[in-house]
């Protein structure tokens, strides 16, 4: 929990299906702010007819933690072994901590189950997750083309050593 009185209390736990359309919606809160204003018409309109979003939550959300504060879902994170798939806070939810907690929850989870290099992907356009990933200790370790948009893009890989796990990081992941 938070001892600074700009950052708001945090609780980080599993995700639970009452937390779907929450999820849901800060999904379509970052596809809009970051994405969908570098996509091609062609690509964004390939993306809402796909159902991404929802078939990602129906396959994928019993392994996401979920970010809380005063019982509103404000940030979700999804991890397997040592690939951070996401990482989303919705815009009016930014800059408050949110985020940060998400991470160092899931680099302890991954320390917990004896991973030590954390990686993770974002893209080139992407400057505040990269000027975020790079504030946590992450370091590029590749570069290449991004075909899941067919818009151009190019994926940045990211890495981190994780220290091992001590007697005083807290590890949930299986919580």
């Amino acid at each position: 929990m938070s001892t600074n009185n700009d950052v708001p209390d945090v609780t980080i736990r599993p995700w639970r299906l009452e937390d779907f359309d929450a999820v849901k919606a800060i999904l379509d809160d970052t596809f809009a702010g970051t994405w969908l204003p570098q996509l091609t018409p062609d690509a964004a309109k390939a993306y809402r007819e796909s159902g991404a979003p929802v078939g990602y939550i129906d396959e994928k959300g019993p392994d996401f933690f979920v970010a809380e504060i005063d019982g509103e879902v404000v940030g979700m994170v999804h991890w397997e072994h040592d690939f951070v798939h996401a990482l989303h806070v919705p815009a009016r939810h930014q800059r408050k901590g949110i985020a940060r907690a998400l991470m160092a929850f899931a680099e302890d989870g991954m320390r917990a189950d004896g991973v030590q290099l954390a990686r993770l992907e974002t893209d080139t356009f992407n400057m505040q997750s990269q000027g975020f990933y790079l504030a946590l200790g992450y370091r590029e370790a590749g570069r290449y083309p991004d075909l899941e948009w067919h818009s151009g893009f190019t994926t940045i890989l990211y890495v981190k050593t994780l220290s091992p796990l001590t007697a005083t990081t807290s590890a949930r992941k299986h919580a």
